[in-house]
């Protein structure tokens, strides 16, 4: 865990001044003024687009407010992210249209991240979505080892009831007061205790309850292999989050190792759900996805702000060793090359993606793009080719961006997502089904990859069954919006940890 610091400042504003002859004390700063003063000053000297903010005068950080003092920091940092402006839409680089005035990058954090992405987590273990009606409402993933697990629940179980509200008091309300997504989001992420009545498959319910746990994440959720014939095997991963290397590795090292062993030729990799983390680990998934023929070719290379870069950073110096010149893209350590891992050598991936797939997982899809043949499946990706390093103020984590990303072609900025079946990102659109398990073959997303694995088309014989009842059935738009309320307090980001802290 990286040290505690904390940035003291003394402004002219602070200390005795003098007015005719009376002299006035101006008051002391609290810790939280202070605080909001150091995430001003540090999002100053390193956001990416850090000369577009405001001076500290005219920004006046110490004028955020909220209802605690997490609140008022995330006021601040959410204020912070809406000036760089994005020529090519003339909005705010950090605009998300299903939450204007919210970053949709930056945000501070109590170390929760942290320890999550170390894996760590302290929940029921299970997260739940919408199918294709608003009346539909599922378990889309659940850990192993959690209490979720524990309890027996499973991706696709329909959830019928939540601390005694059922029926149309868990129909989706997005477009409207969105009373009824805000009380799951609140009973499955900020409460220690809930009760569900979950409907199997079969038609069988029944209830439980449950209360929050530490466990050890397994970011592997499931894996699958399946013959499609012809000498064709399809491997199939589900990969949730990009923990650090030490708890990833060897989970993502069991599951190539087998699929090497069994001959796979195709690969699908499931990303549907992963907001990111480690770069480190990002890595290391397109070390054990790319061909031998990319081994030592450029990965991809790093950019950070023109302060940075001239070694203008007289705060993150006072912190981190820092030799000259290491903002610079061309710095070895700002150019990642490919080290072939693993014995699996292919040379098609199809990435299983939505709006809940960002940052490092849309760093590894781009990473391959121009070393094999990859296709994306789903809805568009989330959108975030920038990431972060932690800066640690007193006892929270400010997370905003400090670097852009781009791979040996050059290529990056996919600000508004990776679009499956766009000339960038060739592939198909498609809603994900949350009805079936991880890795079924019958499921939607995965059902085009083997068919295009069998046939070499996308097109599938029997599509989706969709509701015949006169249930409102949800559009591409409402569905994006659906998953931005349902996962706003999961992580979405990549987080570089290469920079080495002082003694």
């Amino acid at each position: 865990m990286k040290k505690i610091f904390y940035l003291f400042l003394l402004l002219s504003a602070v200390g005795i001044t003098s007015c005719k002859k009376d002299k006035k004390v101006t008051p002391t700063p609290s810790a939280l003024d202070l605080i909001k003063d150091s995430v001003y000053l540090y999002t100053k000297e390193t956001y990416y687009w850090n000369k577009s903010l405001p001076t500290y005068e005219a920004f006046k950080p110490r004028s955020f407010s909220g209802t605690n003092d997490l609140d008022a920091l995330s006021t601040e940092v959410d204020a912070l992210s809406q000036y760089a402006i994005n020529p090519a839409t003339g909005k705010p680089y950090e605009y998300y249209s299903p939450a204007p005035g919210y970053a949709k990058y930056s945000f501070i954090d109590d170390g929760s991240v942290s320890g999550e992405l170390g894996g760590v987590k302290g929940d029921f273990g299970f997260a739940p979505s919408y199918g294709t009606t608003e009346n539909d409402l599922r378990v889309k993933y659940v850990y192993p080892g959690s209490p979720a697990d524990v309890k027996g629940l499973k991706r696709g179980y329909q959830i019928t009831a939540i601390n005694g509200r059922s029926g149309s008091g868990l129909t989706y309300d997005g477009d409207g007061s969105g009373a009824n997504v805000n009380f799951i989001v609140n009973a499955y992420n900020s409460s220690p205790t809930i009760t569900m009545t979950l409907k199997k498959p079969d038609g069988n319910s029944f209830n439980v309850s449950m209360a929050t746990g530490s466990y050890i994440v397994n970011p592997v959720l499931a894996t699958n292999i399946v013959d499609a014939g012809g000498g064709k095997k399809v491997g199939y991963i589900v990969f949730n989050s990009f923990t650090e290397d030490a708890n990833a590795k060897p989970k993502l090292d069991a599951a190539f190792s087998n699929f090497a062993a069994q001959g796979v030729t195709d690969l699908v990799v499931d990303l549907r759900y992963n907001g990111g983390g480690y770069v480190s680990t990002a890595e290391y998934l397109s070390d054990l996805i790319a061909p031998s023929s990319a081994n030592g070719s450029l990965m991809y290379s790093t950019f950070y702000n023109d302060d940075l870069q001239h070694d203008i950073h007289p705060l993150l110096s006072k912190i981190y060793n820092i030799k000259t010149g290491e903002f610079l893209p061309t710095d070895p350590s700002n150019q990642a090359k490919f080290a072939k891992a693993g014995n699996l050598n292919i040379s098609r991936v199809f990435f299983i993606v939505t709006n809940s797939t960002a940052s490092a997982s849309e760093l590894t899809i781009n990473n391959l793009i121009p070393k094999m043949d990859v296709k994306l499946i789903g809805t568009t990706s989330y959108g975030k080719p920038v990431g972060f390093f932690a800066i640690d103020i007193n006892k929270y984590q400010l997370y905003v961006p400090q670097f852009e990303t781009k791979n040996s072609a050059g290529n990056g900025g996919y600000y508004d997502g990776m679009k499956p079946g766009s000339t960038k990102y060739p592939g198909v659109e498609d809603f994900d089904d949350v009805s079936k398990e991880f890795g079924d073959p019958t499921e939607s997303l995965f059902a085009y990859a083997i068919n295009y694995v069998k046939n070499g088309v996308f097109s599938i014989p029997t599509k989706r069954i969709q509701s015949t009842s006169n249930l409102k059935t949800l559009s591409m738009d409402e569905a994006k919006r659906m998953t931005t309320q349902m996962d706003k307090k999961q992580f979405k980001g990549m987080i570089y940890d290469h920079l080495k802290l002082k003694k």
